[in-house]
């Protein structure tokens, strides 16, 4: 789709990852918080800024490698597209929520180590890039 809004967010896993099937394909669900810094010249030291709350979503292999390998308050870098979603809560109250739908989710290893373990192959239509298909010929 033309004119979406593609973002990479570096953050912390902020809730236990869950997996759940919509329609017979994995999702996986956590929250992300993203705490931005900036040096105060003034007093000499690093401040931290408002904390940026996202929803995240990752379907497919993505979902299933997800929720083996996230935990809560894991170094992570998301990189998606970036939706909105305005809903009234329970007390009434109109809230907008910012949400990225994950095209690749990694850990930060600015922050720690992790270990790579590649899956076996899997047959995956050449239509569904960024999933562990071959690119559809040209």
């Amino acid at each position: 789709m033309a004119n979406e809004t593609i973002v990479t967010v570096q953050g912390w896993v902020a809730g236990i990852p869950m997996v759940r099937e919509v329609g017979g394909v994995p999702v996986l669900n956590f929250r992300i918080g993203c705490t931005p810094r900036h040096f105060h010249r003034g007093t000499n030291s690093w401040v931290d800024g408002p904390t940026q709350w996202y929803g995240v979503s990752g379907w497919r292999r993505l979902a299933t490698h997800g929720g083996s390998s996230l935990k809560q308050g894991d170094a992570v870098v998301v990189h998606g597209r970036l939706n909105h979603r305005t809903y009234v809560n329970k007390a009434g109250v109109e809230v907008l929520t910012m949400e990225i739908e994950a095209f690749t989710i990694g850990h930060d290893l600015s922050r720690g180590t992790s270990a790579f373990t590649k899956a076996p192959s899997a047959a995956v239509p050449a239509a569904d890039p960024g999933q562990g298909g071959a690119p559809a010929a040209a």
